[in-house]
């Protein structure tokens, strides 16, 4: 049989090259696939409350805020779904918060409480915790607050490095793997790597928030830990949405300062700047799926407009493709499932 063949400027050419040869089938298109997602890329975002109840979110369909109790029954479930990290957040009533946030480096606090009981049932599961403020603080800040007569206010830097150490040293104390601080206050990466050390806990992880973005797709995720900023907002610390370049340079800093691995919040809006990162560094860089990404597909879902499980596993392909090695994302354990049927 004769090859097909095909007309350029009125001359009869053969064609040799055909594409859709490696598209032919799902075996052939799975062994040329150049980028793969499975439960190993994913980390899980957990909130932790006091009391033994567990309460859905509102704000978050499909999450949960979990007593101690609780998210240890969840981590059994997850381990076996094949997720090996999840990341824990604090959910603190208002009576424990305080100027300071001093709750955050208590040893008996929501968080060392989780650490220690994940790590004592399911001691496989890698347990990475949020080292910021703003749960904790009366402000709503990742850092400590300084007002002024006149009425406006200052994040204070250094000051807040300080405490940051504490609630990182409080964690590691607990056993947590990884340290992952969201705070984006300069110099914090080589002040936790050295107060770490110094008290022998070196082979505790930092993952760094490198590129935090000052974004608008936050809202649900403060609603599900009540961390709203009770003034202003955080553009003095979080990265301006205009910007890349600026990236690499957090980058370069984090990465001479000791951080394990770099982080892109959020994902798929800041794709370009993963891809940038990825150019740049020969770290493991994590991208975080947040809240409102999260939401947009959930909300498209239950309208009926879009495929929930083909738009969210896409979405974190394209995650991974653009240079991310690991996903924080609140669709981890819904994926995981769905992963698991398609293997």
């Amino acid at each position: 049989m004769l090859r097909q063949k095909w007309y350029t400027a009125g001359v009869i050419q053969e064609l040799p090259i055909r594409p859709r040869r490696n598209r032919k089938s799902a075996a052939i298109r799975n062994m040329v696939r150049e980028t793969a997602l499975t439960a190993a890329h994913l980390v899980y975002p957990m909130f932790v409350q006091e009391g033994e109840e567990d309460s859905p979110i509102e704000s978050l369909p499909g999450c949960t805020r979990w007593s101690v109790q609780g998210i240890v029954s969840e981590c059994r479930r997850l381990y076996e779904l094949g997720i090996r990290c999840v990341d824990l957040f604090a959910v603190v009533p208002e009576e424990k918060k305080d100027a300071a946030g001093s709750e955050a480096w208590n040893p008996e606090g929501v968080v060392p409480r989780a650490i220690r009981a994940i790590k004592a049932a399911v001691p496989g599961m890698m347990v990475m915790t949020d080292v910021a403020l703003d749960p904790f603080n009366t402000y709503g800040q990742d850092g400590i607050v300084k007002e002024y007569e006149d009425g406006s206010y200052e994040i204070l830097n250094d000051e807040t490095v300080e405490a940051l150490c504490r609630q990182a040293l409080c964690h590691a104390r607990a056993g947590a793997d990884i340290i992952s601080p969201s705070d984006m206050m300069d110099g914090r990466i080589g002040a936790l790597r050295t107060a770490l050390d110094a008290e022998g806990y070196t082979g505790v992880s930092l993952l760094s928030y490198t590129a935090k973005y000052a974004s608008a797709f936050y809202g649900p995720f403060r609603g599900a830990l009540g961390s709203a900023p009770k003034f202003g907002d955080k553009k003095t610390y979080q990265m301006d949405p205009g910007n890349a370049r600026e990236a690499l340079r957090e980058a370069y800093l984090d990465e001479s300062e000791g951080a394990d691995m770099l982080m892109v919040k959020p994902a798929t809006m800041y794709m370009d700047v993963i891809a940038l990162l990825r150019q740049h560094t020969t770290l493991p860089i994590a991208a975080y799926h947040v809240s409102g990404e999260y939401l947009m597909l959930k909300a498209a879902a239950a309208s009926g407009w879009l495929d929930e499980k083909q738009t969210t596993l896409e979405t974190l392909l394209s995650i991974r493709r653009a240079g991310a090695d690991i996903i924080l994302t609140y669709a981890a354990p819904q994926v995981a499932e769905w992963l698991r049927e398609e293997a």
